[in-house]
């Protein structure tokens, strides 16, 4: 058990995650050769927090402001499991669960297919607070999905904690909400953004055209075609 007991504030801790994305090179920026996204769409932008899981140092303090900001935000004993949704949050929620002291389970995309069919691994049960643990969230729709599995077996899950969040979609925490899920994050774009200027990480041009993006997404694509 390794309950963090340093509590910087919510600016710093935005600019330090920033910063160690941009240092493991899990940003990165390409105004001349887009990034096509999952969803087809293509921006000048992508952010792999996986890669966090292979820097000791960086995944160990980014985890550490991540059970901060859960307590802050959420409370100190406001929980009985922590839930990683596939793939990329069960990392994340193993150690996020070690830290709180708290059980951990994971939560399929989809249902197995064969034995017990579940979407729910480990133990949850009925009347369970449970926390949805997340990579990042771009609109939120995932999360619903995610959610509703882990009501289903009884428990409750009103909120949900990313390492990253887009923040330049508009109606996403309101959409969360609508369905009684809180957001909690560590930084956006924006953070990435300041930081990336602070130590020109990138070149003036890029930036600006990062910076075109992000306020106005559907514009910037529809101009590429």
């Amino acid at each position: 058990m390794m309950i963090p007991t340093g509590y910087p504030p919510k600016d710093e801790i935005a600019r330090l995650t920033a910063r160690m994305l941009l240092e493991i090179g899990a940003v990165q920026f390409n105004a001349t050769e887009p990034f096509t996204h999952a969803s087809g769409k293509q921006a000048p932008t992508y952010v792999d927090c996986r890669k966090l899981i292979s820097f000791p140092r960086i995944r160990a303090t980014v985890m550490d402001f991540l059970s901060i900001q859960i307590m802050r935000e959420a409370g100190f004993e406001a929980f009985d499991n922590i839930a990683g949704g596939e793939t990329a949050g069960i990392p994340f929620a193993a150690m996020v669960a070690e830290r709180m002291a708290l059980p951990m389970s994971y939560v399929r995309k989809k249902p197995k297919g064969y034995g017990r069919n579940a979407r729910i691994e480990g133990a949850m049960s009925e009347g369970q607070r449970a926390l949805l643990v997340e990579d990042l969230t771009t609109d939120g729709g995932s999360k619903l999905s995610f959610v509703e599995a882990i009501r289903d077996t009884g428990a409750t899950c009103d909120w949900t904690a990313v390492i990253f969040y887009y923040g330049i979609f508009e109606g996403v925490t309101e959409s969360l909400a609508e369905h009684g899920i809180g957001l909690i994050h560590l930084c956006t774009w924006w953070d990435v953004l300041a930081e990336a200027r602070s130590s020109e990480a990138f070149d003036a041009a890029t930036l600006d055209e990062v910076e075109r993006y992000l306020r106005n997404p559907a514009g910037w694509a529809a101009a590429r075609g």
